[in-house]
């Protein structure tokens, strides 16, 4: 793709490593056909060619983008599908995150979409915060058809119960049974922990059992992703910092080897920190130290190899990869082999590749095509005729969860498998 940045735009980092990316699309559209917008809606416009093009105009014009860019824009779920499938390797993440950002900075929203966006920043990254939240919604959702708009769909979201805070999650250190294989920081993360905590609990579980010193780490919180998507480029550094600051006291302190992240939206943001900080001369070092030893839960059990199953009769699982877990970090068999070797039978759903529609908060500032995507999952999940739905993201696993199919995470069943407790919710 021919651009036509002046060298005073391109002096601008950002706007340097846009035009580098956008010179490498070859307009083929090999992309439209796994873009999820794009097989909902078939407008040129809500696919990532067509997005590309309109970043351009919008990057080289240096004018603020229009109402429909911006539509077009907050369509996209971030799933990176486009990614995996390009042919030309085109960085269609880092582009887009540079236009949230020229969004975010140039473009005024309605007002109510200005306080949606800034409730959601509000609540979810602080798990206090946003478990009173989850109480309040829960106490007023008798009162959910009577509220405006997309808040309608917030307080139905809510769950039928708030789980308790697990002590588990606070800052501290758990040893390894028998010979210590691993020291390991764990990241806890925001919402995870208010809707299921049962899943720290489970990866704690897990590692001890093999050999892994687990560590909480003082001062660590959410990852930023939420806030990163939508353009606040500060306070997603902000919240990256706060984490590279206390993962580098445990280093200081005894050495890492891995921090591991058990929601695979997370693990796509703190893989990245590197190059969210690559300007910032006194972070970019610590950043790309950061994001070179994050690993997913599923790549360090690979590592570890799982102990004999202690179940007689495991169920038949199919396995929903998330688009953060597929395509932003192209895990992609791990979890199935973990599985197996745990004792389950796994199968793939049809339309693997395409995204449930959960995508961090798309469900809530984009229902509609949520919804269609729920379903159009839920179906060819189901299609599989397996008991039990197995996900490595808890976004997802929300998404899917509150029908007829039972949702939990990988290593939940990984922790049940090799003698830890059943998973809540399974019959």
């Amino acid at each position: 793709m021919q651009t036509l940045f002046t060298p005073t735009q391109l002096a601008e980092p950002g706007l340097s490593i846009a035009n580098e990316i956008l010179r490498k699309c070859v307009h083929c559209g090999f992309c439209t056909a796994t873009c999820p917008t794009y097989v909902l809606l078939g407008d040129e416009l809500d696919s990532p060619r067509g997005r590309i093009y309109q970043f351009k105009d919008m990057l080289e014009s240096g004018k603020p983008p229009s109402e429909k860019l911006v539509r077009h824009a907050d369509r996209c779920l971030s799933c990176l599908s486009c990614m995996t499938t390009c042919p030309a390797s085109v960085d269609y993440m880092h582009l887009v995150d540079e236009a949230r950002v020229r969004i975010e900075k140039t473009y005024t929203r309605p007002l109510s979409e200005r306080l949606l966006r800034m409730l959601l920043a509000f609540v979810l990254p602080y798990p206090g915060r946003f478990r009173l939240a989850l109480m309040g919604a829960w106490l007023a959702k008798p009162l959910a058809g009577l509220m405006p708009g997309r808040l309608k769909g917030l307080m139905q979201m809510a769950p039928a119960r708030v789980e308790a805070a697990s002590p588990m999650d606070r800052a501290q250190t758990f040893p390894a049974q028998g010979e210590r294989r691993m020291r390991i920081a764990l990241m806890t993360g925001c919402a995870q922990q208010v809707l299921r905590p049962s899943i720290n609990e489970a990866t704690i579980r897990l590692l001890t059992r093999h050999g892994c010193e687990v560590i909480i780490a003082e001062r660590a919180g959410c990852c930023g992703a939420l806030v990163h998507h939508m353009g606040q480029e500060d306070s997603s550094h902000a919240a990256a910092k706060a984490n590279i600051e206390a993962w580098h006291a445990l280093e200081a302190d005894g050495g890492l080897d891995a921090i591991v992240v058990n929601a695979s939206g997370c693990g796509t943001t703190v893989k990245d920190y590197g190059f969210m900080l690559r300007d910032d001369d006194d972070w970019s070092k610590k950043a790309s130290w950061v994001s070179k030893n994050t690993k997913d839960i599923t790549e360090v059990m690979t590592d570890l190899g799982i102990q004999a199953p202690a179940l007689d009769d495991a169920p038949a699982v199919v396995y929903h990869s998330a688009c953060s877990m597929q395509h932003g970090q192209r895990i992609t068999q791990q979890p199935k082999t973990l599985l197996e070797s745990a004792g389950f039978e796994v199968r793939s759903p049809a339309e693997g590749h395409l995204c449930c529609g959960s995508a961090g908060t798309y469900n809530i500032m984009q229902p509609d095509l949520a919804s269609q995507l729920r379903e159009r999952k839920l179906g060819n999940l189901k299609a599989t005729k397996a008991e039990i739905v197995a996900t490595g993201n808890i976004g997802c696993l929300e998404q899917l969860s509150g029908g007829e199919l039972r949702v939990v995470h990988t290593v939940e069943l990984l922790d049940w498998a090799t003698g830890g407790q059943k998973p809540p919710g399974l019959p």
